[in-house]
């Protein structure tokens, strides 16, 4: 009678030395890779803004002709300076008429005026100093009925879009954001009570869609009352 052959045990890989300095670059780099990205952006950021501006800037105003070295970064204190004082002369009497007059000789050049009136629709929506942002979370029934998603209260519905939905019930538009990219998204236009408002913050909200459902936000405790006192005997 023959033995059955018996696998042999694979001998226990046992950690190098290349294999620890292996896992040591590995971590560095983890480490290292998004700080080096992040600086060099800036840097490179930094480089484009300058080679903007200071070609803009007469020779005998340039700071290297005074100190001698090229300053990184100069261009981007001049642009800044440069635009703070075109906000501020903006806001004046004579800042407002200068623009209007400006933008009226713009509207009278076709091709020029879709331009500028894009772009200026774009950076108002962008930059503007506005109490217009998103300051409540919902959920909302989409792409069908059961199935629920987050969305973003932005305004109430007016003019020809609330006009035009049926009901007398009040509309609201919202923004659902994709995932991961949250930049990108529906615009919904909704009967307000077709909403169900969420507790948690918008940032929680965002967290959440761009991490697709695998950062909840951590729930609050609910404020304990304080404990009564037992009444004295009367």
């Amino acid at each position: 009678m023959t033995k059955p052959d018996l696998d042999p045990i694979p001998p226990l890989r046992r950690r190098t030395a290349f294999g620890g300095l292996r896992a040591s670059f590995l971590t560095g780099l983890v480490v290292i890779a998004p700080i080096g990205l992040t600086i060099w952006l800036i840097w490179a950021v930094i480089g484009w803004i300058d080679g903007f501006v200071l070609p803009l800037i007469p020779d005998r105003f340039q700071p290297e002709h005074y100190i001698g070295i090229n300053l990184r970064g100069i261009g981007v204190v001049i642009f800044l300076v440069f635009t703070v004082l075109v906000g501020w002369a903006a806001k004046g009497y004579i800042g407002r008429s200068l623009l209007r007059f400006g933008e009226s000789l713009v509207d009278r050049m076709p091709v020029i005026r879709s331009v500028y009136n894009g772009l200026k629709q774009i950076a108002e929506t962008v930059f503007a100093q506005s109490d217009t942002s998103f300051d409540k979370a919902v959920l909302v029934e989409y792409p069908r009925k059961g199935l629920w998603a987050i969305a973003f209260v932005a305004t109430d519905a007016r003019g020809e879009i609330a006009a035009s939905m049926p009901g007398d019930e009040q509309k609201v538009s919202v923004f659902l954001p994709t995932t991961p990219n949250p930049t990108s998204g529906f615009l919904l236009f909704v009967n307000r009570s077709d909403l169900r408002e969420l507790t948690m913050s918008v940032e929680d909200a965002a967290k959440l869609v761009i991490s697709a459902g695998l950062v909840y936000p951590q729930p609050k405790e609910p404020a304990r009352a304080p404990a009564r006192r037992p009444q004295a005997a009367e």
